[in-house]
């Protein structure tokens, strides 16, 4: 379904009774909200769950230039109050769990938890130049280059052996992600500097980790020590995206 939120056309849809709590998840970068199809089943017998697709990524529109952060969670908030959701649990995978926590600081009486997976609050300098290196790769041949380099990262050899069907269906995920809506959310991902303002927020939060990522994906796992209350729960043998057919994202209480 499509609706106009924050000056550009979103893609959304909903599963799960209409009368439940409402569960937002917000997706990765270069992935549409498909990613979330193993996970919906588990939460729909006691949420209404609302996906959608961020700015730049599958039908919403890609506008071209650098995206901010804080423009992907103006988007988030446009869209639940267009929608007439007052308040909603929020579960986001690497770029929606930064979207979350932008979020949270900018407009908290809107969510109701946090589930933070596979994320990070802050891009260290050193790690810039990764991220100007797809801007260049994507905009100088496409998404093509991109993708087996983006599955090695987040899925392990094992997983990608046995799950077949799931890493094909990422992969056309990545393949067709809008070269502007990519570029656009590397530009944003790339200044995320919210370390500093964990403490800010008040909501309960549980933090998601796959034990085999880097380093980078592991850093809200330390930092959320700074977010009181926050629950710390490491998935064994998994990276970024090895356990979405397995996994049910968790929802704070």
């Amino acid at each position: 379904m499509k609706i106009s939120a924050n000056g550009i056309s979103m893609n959304y849809t909903f599963d799960g009774p209409a009368n439940a709590p409402v569960v937002t998840m917000s997706h990765s970068l270069a992935t549409d909200f498909g990613m979330w199809d193993p996970t919906v089943p588990a939460l729909t017998g006691r949420f209404r769950v609302l996906r959608y697709e961020t700015r730049g990524h599958g039908k919403t529109e890609a506008p071209r230039g650098a995206y901010s952060l804080d423009q992907l969670a103006d988007d988030a908030l446009a869209l639940l109050r267009e929608l007439g959701i007052q308040k909603t649990h929020w579960v986001g995978l690497s770029m929606g769990g930064m979207i979350g926590q932008a979020l949270a600081l900018k407009a908290p009486q809107v969510l109701k938890s946090l589930s933070l997976c596979d994320t990070s609050s802050r891009i260290p300098a050193e790690a810039k130049p990764q991220w100007d290196d797809r801007i260049r790769t994507a905009e100088a041949k496409g998404m093509e280059p991109l993708v087996e380099p983006t599955l090695a990262r987040w899925f392990t050899a094992p997983f990608r052996e046995k799950k077949k069907d799931v890493v094909e269906t990422v992969a056309t995920m990545i393949r067709t992600t809008p070269v502007a809506g990519y570029v656009g959310c590397c530009q944003a991902i790339s200044a995320l500097n919210l370390t500093d303002r964990l403490s800010a927020i008040k909501l309960p939060t549980v933090v998601i980790v796959g034990r085999t990522i880097p380093a980078p994906g592991r850093r809200l796992a330390r930092d959320r020590r700074d977010i009181k209350g926050a629950q710390l729960e490491i998935i064994p043998a998994a990276a970024h995206l090895s356990n979405w057919s397995s996994r049910r994202s968790s929802i704070a209480r």
